[in-house]
């Protein structure tokens, strides 16, 4: 196998694993021309690894694209599978690995706000661009040199979201419990911003560690104050521990989280009667755009299952996309800060909409300006590397998440 080849077997059975680290020769800084070398840094274990593989996987076939294309900038591009375990000590192990041994130039990926938070100042230090679907605030403003994009939005956006439709829905009565780590906390945050906006007070808020046993105790001080709904920052194992002790204890309220705590694992684990009325706010892809089509295609082919419950894996998919255009468009060079300054050139209006890098990079040679359209939605970056993806309202029916609504996430 050459350096600037992606074996794609090898490859992609590392993606179920995290274990193969491919092998590159040659370290030291970065020479036009030479590779432009991925750290893929998903969660295939722990409490992300319902997206983990696919991500990375993701990662591997849309590099596999760039490469069938000629490149970026004439710059192959080459990636190197870990696993961030979704814990912070293992991501930033792992960073750590990518930076300092396979010389990375990119880090993509990370979807716990711990694990990206965590990786940050090793990333940062190194000159390294990083892209994420975290959603802690605080990675917006702790990014000191525009070297971090995030593709998903913010937890405290998500829970104005939620704030919202609770309100519009005659809730008055509303409390909060929260994963301790920043995304959980951000989540329950957002709502009780945009709740104390509005002139009202929760009626009880309730932080809570990882890994417990049993939440009974923080559900029955919860429970106190009466609540009509109970808004988690929450992942699938607390909130499968949480739901089934409020139906224990016959505790007549309604749920709502986010997507990826509730969500289709999570009805596997209380079953459909437990699950019944519980309200998830989601991620969905742009599915009637072209990339977003494409994708889907490919999606099935390597990974399988509905590339509908893939959005973070469309967002996988879109970093190498939109990163090789930003390549190309600094004409391959050496410098990632270079590089990263190009990522609103390709990916923000103005310019002519595009789906995809081979089509991107044909008018770039052409000396016109390209706007990449992806998968995951319209990637406008703002001034804090942020873009505002297309967000759904579902509602758990006989097992199944129905669709509710769409929701605008200002």
């Amino acid at each position: 196998m050459s350096a600037n080849t992606i074996d794609r077997r090898r490859l992609l059975g590392a993606a179920g694993t995290g274990a193969l680290l491919w092998a590159v020769g040659g370290a030291g800084p970065a020479r036009a021309g030479e590779p432009f070398r991925i750290g893929a840094l998903n969660p295939i274990t722990g409490a992300g690894s319902l997206y983990g593989a696919g991500m990375q996987k993701a990662i591997i076939f849309s590099a596999e694209e760039v490469n069938a294309a000629g490149g970026a900038g004439g710059r192959m591009l080459e990636v190197f599978p870990e696993d961030s375990q979704t814990q912070p000590d293992a991501g930033v192990l792992a960073a750590k690995r990518l930076i300092e041994v396979k010389k990375v130039h990119a880090i993509m990926g990370t979807w716990s706000s711990g694990v990206a938070l965590a990786v940050m100042p090793i990333q940062e230090a190194a000159g390294v661009i990083h892209m994420t679907s975290a959603g802690a605030s605080i990675i917006s403003t702790q990014d000191k040199k525009d070297l971090v994009y995030r593709f998903s939005t913010t937890g405290q956006r998500s829970g104005r979201a939620i704030a919202s439709i609770l309100a519009k829905d005659g809730v008055q009565r509303v409390a909060t419990m929260a994963f301790n780590n920043a995304s959980g906390r951000d989540i329950t945050d957002g709502v009780k911003g945009a709740w104390t906006e509005m002139g009202r007070k929760l009626v009880a808020e309730v932080v809570y560690e990882p890994n417990r046993p049993s939440y009974r105790s923080e559900l029955q001080r919860i429970l106190a104050g009466k609540p009509e709904a109970i808004v988690l920052g929450a992942y699938v194992p607390d909130t499968t521990i949480i739901v089934r002790e409020a139906w224990q204890l016959n505790a007549k309220v309604k749920f709502i989280g986010p997507g990826y705590a509730v969500s289709p694992k999570l009805v596997e684990s209380l079953g459909p009667e437990v699950a019944q009325g519980l309200m998830a706010v989601d991620y969905v892809s742009a599915l009637n755009g072209a990339a977003y089509t494409h994708f889907a295609e490919r999606y099935r082919k390597v990974v399988g299952g509905d590339p509908a419950d893939g959005f973070f894996a469309a967002c996988a998919y879109d970093m190498v996309q939109v990163t090789a255009l930003a390549i190309e468009a600094a004409g391959g060079s050496a410098d990632n800060a270079a590089i990263a300054a190009k990522l609103r050139e390709v990916a923000n209006p103005p310019g002519t909409p595009v789906s995809s890098f081979a089509e991107g990079k044909a008018l770039l040679k052409a000396g016109q300006k390209v706007n990449y359209e992806g998968a995951s939605g319209p990637l406008d970056f703002d001034e804090h590397g942020d873009v505002r993806p297309l967000f759904k309202l579902s509602v758990i029916r006989k097992g199944q998440l129905e669709f509710r609504q769409m929701l605008d996430l200002k």
